[in-house]
């Protein structure tokens, strides 16, 4: 069966999240999705907190959702993310993104690599890191806008990974009908969603549609113009914020 995802959801378990558990279970079944991946920052964690997180979901999940925890590992440099799940161990902090691998691919995980276009992290990707990563985000909300990347087509192809979409989702505004389709074989269970991604059976789709070959194509330029006037748009009301806060009136003390 076929079953929808959301992908790169943080919660208040993140340091930088506004949503609680719950209340992310509500919204997304809601609109239909049947699993929810989350990814909290590994700031903060610890393997005592991390089994505290995994009851959480396992509380805000229901018949209608799943809530499959995970967590978003960065490197000491905060450049490099990547997205693990699975039955793995908290491995800890700014880990080196090899090593991380190593241990998530050893514990019997899977990892995507997060947003490749923040911090041009397309720039210094490894080719050791391919044969341990399930995937690469193709499309990510916060950091790619209304289009998908220009930068990870290249990685894709170089790597053979998964392409993957996410919100990265931490308040309304990443909201979007980015989703990865699941081919799941009876009931849904994290295990059984965790080797869906190792196996493959899964796609990527925007707006409903999968974001594949001829439909990339077609879109891309429409979503390219939409992103760029978004971004304008976005521009235009920063500035004319900061205009208005210069030419305020000093309060009297």
């Amino acid at each position: 069966m076929e079953y929808l995802a959301t992908c790169h959801v943080h919660s208040t378990w993140s340091y930088d999240g506004s949503w609680p558990l719950g209340a992310l279970s509500e919204k997304f079944r809601q609109r239909g999705c049947s699993v929810l991946m989350m990814t909290e920052h590994d700031r903060g964690f610890t393997a005592q907190r991390l089994l505290q997180y995994r009851e959480a979901c396992a509380q805000a999940s229901s018949e209608h959702i799943l809530l499959v925890p995970g967590i978003e590992y960065s490197d000491a440099a905060n450049r490099v993310h990547v997205l693990v799940w699975g039955q793995v161990p908290f491995l800890g902090e700014a880990l080196p993104t090899t090593d991380l691998l190593d241990k998530v691919q050893a514990a019997g995980g899977v990892a995507v690599l997060a947003h490749p276009s923040r911090k041009e992290v397309w720039k210094s990707f490894d080719s050791a890191w391919a044969p341990r990563l399930s995937g690469i985000e193709t499309w990510n909300r916060k950091y790619d806008g209304w289009a998908p990347s220009r930068t990870a087509p290249a990685l894709l192809k170089d790597t053979g990974a998964i392409p993957f979409v996410g919100l990265d989702f931490h308040t309304q505004r990443q909201s979007f009908p980015l989703t990865m389709m699941l081919e799941i074989e009876g009931t849904i269970s994290e295990e059984r969603v965790v080797d869906c991604l190792r196996s493959r059976r899964c796609q990527p789709r925007a707006f409903g549609h999968p974001l594949t070959g001829r439909n990339v194509e077609l879109a891309s330029p429409v979503l390219t113009l939409a992103e760029n006037g978004r971004r304008a748009l976005t521009s235009i009301a920063r500035n004319a914020k900061k205009s208005l806060r210069r030419r305020a009136p000093a309060k009297n003390s």
